[in-house]
Parts: structure tokens; C-alpha cells; sequence
């Protein structure tokens, strides 16, 4: 019986084995089993150390014969080994310990009695099979063993000796890898010779890449460490390609897309803006303006993704944008996560645009338009005035949250959607704001504050264009940033206490930021122990995190005669308003709050930033966190508070952030640390990556190679009638979890 990639495990591994593959691994066909690729290899000679050894593992050693005895199963009586050979036909058990000179490894053979005459005491030769472990002794199970007869052979000849190459697999207790590599061998033996290949073969012969049938028998049973690159790189090639074709159908769907062009217009406000703009653009600034204009003059959508760091000068990039569209005759929305964030954009673009803002007012700029605001909290006339303006297009700029999703808010001709920090909104909100355009689709412009390194761009992102600013304006402070290890190092705590008292008597201002709220504090858990500024007795993994109220509560002591308040998610809006307001106006020395000022709060006074639990945050939040201070004329200070102890690995990331504020080198940092899974946001899924192989990390020249085949493919058949089995992967990927994640992107 032939196999082909889609026939069921059981017609080839029988009902029992293959349910237990589907149970244990959710593999049903033979395409699902041949994909679920080795994890590593052994190679028989490579020496692994007694005392390395794991149990469950298949494993190679080279070792010595140090004792041999054989015994009989029935009698249980030791046999001579003169004798062994008249046993040949009966049940034994021959046991041979080896040894490498420092441990000792036994090994258990049955019914192969004869062994004791060629494995005898000091015969060097190489063991394989599984490790195990009896009565606390560790063993190899059913070994495979070669006699080294040339005790002076050297280690290549030795390496040349030991091949093939072992697979072994991610596998479980109840579906071991020794039982998927004798199930592999099975299917990979009826397999057809020739397989449908959805990379094309014109392809292959270009990229210089293995066919199907034969990747499959190099990844599975290889000869060589050449058999297991050559056919690991054409499946990260498949994976890449797969991956870029349903981004290249995602951008020819865009392009196919009408939206009204929106040129720039000479004479009009944003001409009026640029003039009076107290600072020069930055070169980067300007060059993704011209990116952007020249989007928007197009009659098909734009999809772009501005990414900076923080402090870049996105703000500008898009407010010149959006003044772009609203001269141009269209409306603009800036879609924000937070009302605190809403609203402060809402502040910042009135303050910017100045009199340009006042359409209608008194002192109101000849061409002049209304920046609108729309969140869920508003007053019911608030709300009405702001859905008015948006509806008549007396409000060429409309700032939000999730309220400007709502059915009832309608614009009078919505030409551009701008999304602040992008990845805390999914498709379906975008879609939900694009539909309120009428026939036409809005052009789209996401922002993100969190530096992305290209390979993920180019995946995870790969539907978009992407304009990146790395410079930040002229006149922004250095900010430099410290660890402070509060349980080994008490009195270094104390200091930071004492460091903002100072940086307050000189006039600035402070952020305190904790990773909780603590609303809950007479729970259970607090009730361990009360927070003590500078007297942290449990590690910050031992015991719930730190909040805001216990912080705050503690520093009202610590800093008695200091301006202390508190911010959080929870407090109504006009209290969250007031207290952002306040602490703007200078009328607050220090700030306790979550990361709720994380992005987009702009109070160029504030020097200084303490976080507590700071291991806690992950890398990226915590440099988006420090993005906050360094924003006026005074050098910022970043101060990373933890329990953890020097040497351990999060500690170490604590560290890289202390080190470096070049956000893509702690976006390179941050992923490294992560599984693929994380990566694509499928981690917490339950469910597996379509990416087996490949990794969005390290495999940018597969990923850019991928790419240019896609749109090569997909521009001249976007359905892919010409590519059957390329289609049916596509679809197959379309289902994935990897792919929902995209979705959301």
C-alpha cells in the first residue's frame, strides 16, 4: 500500500497507534506525522558523558567494558561464562557494565547470551538505545552496541563509524520517540516517490533547495549533518513561503480596494502647521511624511505601520498626516486604548494645532477645523455635541477609544484612521471603523511605540508597509537607569527614596510605577505583610506584587511632605483627567500609578521613574515605561527595583534594560528569550505554530527570498489556481493559530 500526505495513520500503524497519535499529538494523517520533525539529533560516537545522561533519552556512548555476567530468567542462576553458548536457545539476561573512567553505565541485553564472548572486560565499543532507570541504577535499554576493535582509531573515524544519525522527536510518556521513529520509518517506506510539492519546482531548482520526497528521508533518517541542514532549510523555506503568500494576498486584496485620493493640498492648514512648528523635522520625520502623502494621494488604501521609539516624534508624523486628509476635504480618527491616552492626545493635537483647532471660535484660524473627543465617559450632551461634529464634519480630527466603534457614530467622510499602539486592537475593530467610510475604505496608518526587528515585520507585519523612526528630535535629555536589588541591597532603596525627595526639591517631578492596583488589599495574600518603603522581606515571587496603594501609603510616611497621589485604570475618568492635569500643572510632586501611563503621557518635567517589581514587566514595557521621563531640558533617571538576587536570568534582563535605551536592541533582546510560540502570540493557545522550523528571528534571508517568490506568484494569480498544492497549504495555515494571531495584527 502506497502513502500519499493525506491518507489516515491507521491504514499504515494500525486503529490502536494511530488514536494514540491523534489523543496524545493531534496528528491523524501521514503529512501531519512526517511534519512533526525531529527536535535534535544523536549521532552514535559523539561521546556523551555518563553523568550527563537524562532518563527518557536516546542516547550514544563510548565506553569501556568493565564487568560482564549472564544469568539465567528461570533459575536466576549465574551461567559461566564458558558456557554461554549452550544457552543460545534459552531465556537470559546478560548484563555488561561500562564505564567512561569516571561513571558507570549498565547495560542489559536478553536472550543474546553470546555477547559475554565478544563484549569481555576492557573491549572499547559504542552503546546506544534509551536511557532508563532500575533499582536506582541507570541503564541503556535494549542497546545496539559496536566493538571499536582498533583501540587506537581516532575520533573521525570513530564519528564515520557511528552513523546514521538518531532522531529524536518532541514526544510524551505515553508516545515516546523511539515509538515515532519506528512509526516514521514505517510510513516513510510506503511512501510515494513522487508527492505533491507546494513549492513550485521551478522554485527549488532556483533556491537550490531539495525536493518533498527527498527533504522528508534527509529530516527523518539522515546520513550526514549536510542531510539535516539541506532539508531543514527547505522546510523553513515551505514554512516562510506559506506564511508570505497569504500576506501577499492580504496586500493585493488592499490594492484592489477604492479609497478617495487625498493629495496634499498647497495652502491649507498643514502648510499653515509646518510654518509654525517651533522645531525641524527630523530627517526621518520627514522622509516618512513623504512615504505617508504619497500613500494617501493613491486611489487604493494605505496600510502602513509607523513604528519609533519612544519619544521619536510619531505624534507629529501622524498629525500631519491627518491634517493632510482633513485639507484634502476628509476626516481623520486617532483610535487610542485608554481614555487617559485619548485624552491626552486630544490635548496634545489642540495644543499643537493652536487656533488651527478653534473652527468656528472666536480667535479661530482663517481654515481652521475642531479636534473632537469621544469616550465611553463622557456626559450624555458631551457625547451628543461630539457625535454631531463628527457626523456634519464640523470635526476634522476625532480622537477615541472603543466608543467611536459604536454603530450610532457615523462621520461625513472618513478618509483616514490612525491606531495608537496597534496590538491591544484586532482586525475587526479596524474593519469596525473602516466600514463607517461609505463605499470607499479609509487609508489605515497603525502606530507602535514597541521597536519591532525586520524578520517580524516582515511576518507578522508583512501585510503592511513599514516606516520606522529611529532618531529622536533635537532636544530630548539622556536618560540613564539603574537596577536596585532592594532585598539584597536594603539601603539602596532607601537612597532612591532619598533620591527623589531631591529631584523634587529641585523642582521635578516623579513617577512611581506598580504592577498592581490594589483595590484588594485586606485579601489573603497581603495579609503577609503590609509594604514597607524600604523594607521588602519576601521576594517579589514569593508574595502578591506590589500596589499602588500599599506604595502609596508607605511613601505618605516616607514623604510626608511631599505631594503623593495615586492613578490607576479604575478611577472614574474625570478623576483620572483631574489627577493627569494636576500632575501636568506641576501641582503633584510624585505619582504613584500602574502602567497606565505607558504610553503617550507628555509631562517633559517629570525627571525621575522608580518601578517597583520591576521584573515583573517585560523588557519592552518597561523601556516604554522610561520613555516617559528625559522628555523636557532635564536628564531623565530610571530606577529598576527588584527582590531577585545578581545572576538570575531575569535579573539579567533587568540588567540589559539598565544597560542600553536603544529599543530595537532590547526588542532583539526580548525575543530571543521567547519560544517561537510567543513570537506569534500562540503561546498561551493550547494549540501549535504552523512554524516548525523556522523562526522570525534569526531566518531573515529565508523569510526575504520567501517573500519575493510570493508576490511573484500571487501578482500574476492571486488565487493560485496555478499552485493546487501551494493553495491547499495556504488554507491549511488559514486555520492555524499562527494565523489567527495575524488576523488581529
Amino acid at each position: 500500500m502506497k502513502a500519499d500526505m493525506d491518507r489516515k495513520l491507521r491504514d499504515f500503524l494500525g486503529a490502536r497507534t494511530a488514536r494514540t497519535f491523534a489523543d496524545v499529538l493531534g496528528l491523524e494523517t501521514v503529512g501531519e506525522l512526517l511534519r512533526h520533525y525531529p527536535r535534535r539529533y544523536l549521532k552514535k560516537g559523539e561521546l556523551t558523558p555518563f553523568d550527563e545522561l537524562e532518563v527518557g533519552d536516546q542516547a550514544t556512548v563510548n565506553g569501556r567494558v568493565k564487568k560482564v555476567t549472564v544469568r539465567s530468567l528461570d533459575t536466576k542462576a549465574e551461567i559461566p561464562l564458558t558456557d554461554v553458548q549452550k544457552w543460545a536457545r534459552r531465556k537470559t539476561l546478560t548484563k555488561v557494565v561500562v564505564t567512561d573512567g569516571r561513571r558507570d553505565l549498565e547495560l542489559a541485553f536478553f536472550n543474546q547470551p553470546w555477547l559475554a564472548t565478544k563484549l569481555t572486560p576492557g573491549t572499547a565499543a559504542l552503546f546506544w538505545g534509551e536511557v532508563t532507570m532500575f533499582r536506582d541504577i541507570m541503564q541503556l535499554k535494549s542497546p545496539g552496541t559496536e566493538i571499536l576493535d582498533d583501540e587506537d582509531l581516532s575520533e573521525a573515524e570513530i564519528e564515520r563509524r557511528a552513523r546514521p544519525f538518531r532522531p529524536l522527536y518532541p514526544a510524551t510518556a505515553k508516545l515516546p520517540t523511539a515509538t515515532i521513529e519506528r512509526s516514521v520509518k514505517i510510513v516513510l517506506d510506503s511512501l510515494d516517490e513522487t508527492l505533491d510539492d507546494p513549492v513550485p519546482e521551478l522554485v527549488l531548482r532556483r533556491e537550490k533547495l531539495l525536493g518533498l520526497r527527498e527533504a522528508l528521508q534527509k529530516v527523518h533518517l539522515p546520513e550526514t549533518e549536510k542531510d539535516i541542514r539541506d532539508a531543514q532549510q527547505r522546510f523553513r523555506f515551505e514554512e516562510a513561503l506559506v506564511m508570505q503568500t497569504i500576506l501577499a494576498q492580504r496586500r493585493a486584496v488592499t490594492d484592489a480596494l477604492n479609497a478617495v485620493p487625498r493629495p496634499r493640498t498647497a495652502g491649507g492648514m498643514l502648510d499653515e502647521f509646518d510654518q509654525r512648528l517651533p522645531f525641524t523635522l527630523t530627517e526621518g520625520q520627514a522622509e516618512v511624511c513623504e512615504e505617508i502623502f504619497a500613500d494617501l494621494a493613491r486611489p487604493h488604501p494605505m496600510h502602513r505601520l509607523l513604528q519609533g521609539e519612544v519619544g521619536s516624534g510619531k505624534t507629529v508624523v501622524a498629525l500631519r498626516a491627518m491634517l493632510s486628509v482633513v485639507d484634502a476635504g476628509g476626516q481623520a480618527v486617532l483610535l487610542a486604548p485608554t481614555e487617559v491616552l485619548a485624552s491626552q492626545h486630544h490635548k496634545t493635537l489642540t495644543k499643537m494645532l493652536g487656533d488651527l483647532a478653534e473652527e468656528g471660535m472666536l480667535g479661530g484660524a482663517e481654515r481652521a477645523t475642531r479636534v473632537g473627543l469621544l469616550t465611553g465617559s463622557l456626559g450624555a450632551a458631551a457625547r451628543r455635541t461630539a457625535m454631531l461634529d463628527a457626523a456634519s464634519g464640523a470635526a476634522g480630527i476625532v480622537v477615541g477609544t472603543h466608543a467611536l466603534l459604536e454603530d450610532k457614530v457615523q462621520f461625513a467622510d472618513l478618509g483616514l484612521v490612525v491606531v495608537d499602539e496597534q496590538h491591544r486592537f484586532g482586525v475587526e475593530q479596524r474593519a469596525a471603523l473602516s466600514q463607517k467610510s461609505g463605499e470607499n475604505t479609509p487609508h489605515v496608518l497603525v502606530m507602535t511605540a514597541t521597536p519591532i526587528p525586520r524578520t517580524v515585520a516582515m511576518t507578522v507585519f508583512g501585510d503592511l508597509a513599514v516606516s520606522t523612526l529611529t532618531e529622536l528630535p533635537a532636544g530630548r535629555s539622556p536618560i540613564q537607569s539603574s537596577v536596585v536589588p532592594a532585598k539584597e541591597k536594603p539601603d539602596w532603596l532607601q537612597r532612591a527614596w532619598q533620591r527623589v525627595r531631591e529631584e523634587v526639591g529641585k523642582g521635578h517631578q516623579v513617577y512611581v510605577v506598580c504592577p498592581r492596583i490594589g483595590d484588594d488589599v485586606k485579601n489573603a495574600a497581603d495579609e503577609e505583610g503590609e509594604f514597607v518603603a524600604g523594607d521588602e522581606e519576601k521576594s517579589s515571587k514569593a508574595r502578591p506584587p506590589i500596589s499602588v496603594l500599599q506604595v502609596a501609603e508607605a511613601l505618605a510616611e516616607v514623604l510626608h511632605d511631599l505631594r503623593v497621589e495615586i492613578l490607576h485604570g479604575r478611577l472614574p475618568a474625570e478623576e483620572k483627567d483631574a489627577v493627569m492635569s494636576r500632575f501636568a500643572a506641576g501641582e503633584i510632586d510624585v505619582l504613584v500609578a500602574t502602567t497606565v501611563i505607558e504610553v503617550g503621557v507628555d509631562v517633559p518635567n517629570a525627571s525621575t521613574m522608580v518601578i517597583m517589581d520591576a521584573d515583573r514587566f517585560g523588557i519592552s514595557q518597561l523601556h516604554q515605561l522610561r520613555g516617559r521621563v528625559g522628555r523636557g531640558r532635564v536628564p531623565g533617571l530610571c530606577l529598576l527595583v527588584t527582590d531577585l538576587w545578581p545572576g538570575s536570568k531575569s535579573y539579567g534582563r533587568l540588567d540589559a534594560v539598565a544597560s542600553t535605551t536603544d529599543g530595537f536592541e532590547l526588542s532583539r533582546i526580548d525575543l530571543e528569550t521567547r519560544r517561537e510560540g510567543d513570537v506569534l502570540g500562540v503561546a498561551q493557545s493550547g494549540r501549535r505554530s504552523s512554524l516548525k522550523l523556522l523562526s522570525v528571528l534569526r531566518d531573515e534571508e529565508v523569510i526575504l527570498a520567501a517573500r519575493q517568490v510570493a508576490n511573484s506568484i500571487v501578482s500574476v494569480d492571486p488565487e493560485l489556481a496555478g499552485y493546487p498544492t501551494l493553495r491547499s497549504f495556504v488554507r491549511s495555515a488559514l486555520e492555524s493559530e499562527t494565523t489567527e494571531y495575524l488576523e488581529k495584527t
